[in-house]
């Protein structure tokens, strides 16, 4: 059972988790998906501006890991692993981009849009710091559209734009497996990391702003 400190730091991420997933529904690109007016251009330049934000992830998620201590070395093998589980994902990324008419090297050569660059920038910033565990509060954000949005819509992409599920590969294989991610979540969360001073309060500030910057990073497609 949970001790009460993990208890109001989840109690935490839920709110804020509650508050992004409905302010994401409201996103251009994402609102168009849920009125069923979305287009093929629309699913390419999804795939496109996600690209860079995936690749970018193992990478801080590595640097993360170089900045734990070694009293935390466990939680490090952690962090570790999720950055090996993810690291070639973008792959899926460019196969599902070619597979719907785009050109590899403009998947390849593309430039991150503002968004991604003002999250991956605080990213790194975070991941720079000794043991920056508060980097758990943007995992949960990350890999819970992953468990919890992907799915629903790759499904929307296939049945509007009449796709195989090899063309939403990316969406439909990350709400199957996040969850595992998630697991690994909330061993690492329960491992101690509460007892630095001021932790619970970081990890809960920092899904917010990972939710907002995500946000923005949908906000502003194709903003170079």
């Amino acid at each position: 059972m949970a001790d009460s400190q993990t208890q109001a730091v989840m109690r935490g991420l839920i709110k804020i988790w509650t508050d992004f997933s409905s302010e994401l529904d409201t996103v251009p690109l994402i609102d168009k998906l849920l009125r069923g007016k979305f287009r093929i251009e629309d699913y390419r330049q999804l795939l496109v501006n996600h690209r860079q934000q995936v690749i970018e992830g193992s990478r801080w998620i590595a640097r993360a890991a170089s900045s734990v201590t070694g009293e935390y070395a466990e939680q490090r093998a952690l962090f570790l692993k999720h950055a090996v589980a993810e690291h070639r994902d973008y792959k899926m990324l460019e196969a599902n981009y070619v597979s719907v008419g785009g050109k590899l090297e403009d998947i390849t050569h593309a430039e991150k849009n503002i968004g991604t660059e003002a999250l991956h920038a605080f990213m790194y910033q975070r991941a720079s710091d000794p043991n920056p565990f508060d980097l758990l509060g943007a995992m949960f954000i990350i890999e819970g559209l992953g468990q919890k949005k992907a799915g629903g819509w790759g499904s929307l992409i296939k049945k509007q734009l009449s796709l195989e599920d090899g063309q939403v590969s990316f969406l439909l294989y990350h709400s199957a497996n996040d969850e595992d991610h998630m697991r690994q979540f909330e061993t690492t969360l329960a491992s101690g990391i509460l007892g630095i001073a001021g932790m619970d309060r970081k990890i809960v500030k920092t899904a917010k702003i990972v939710g907002r910057l995500y946000r923005l990073q949908l906000e502003e497609m194709g903003s170079v």
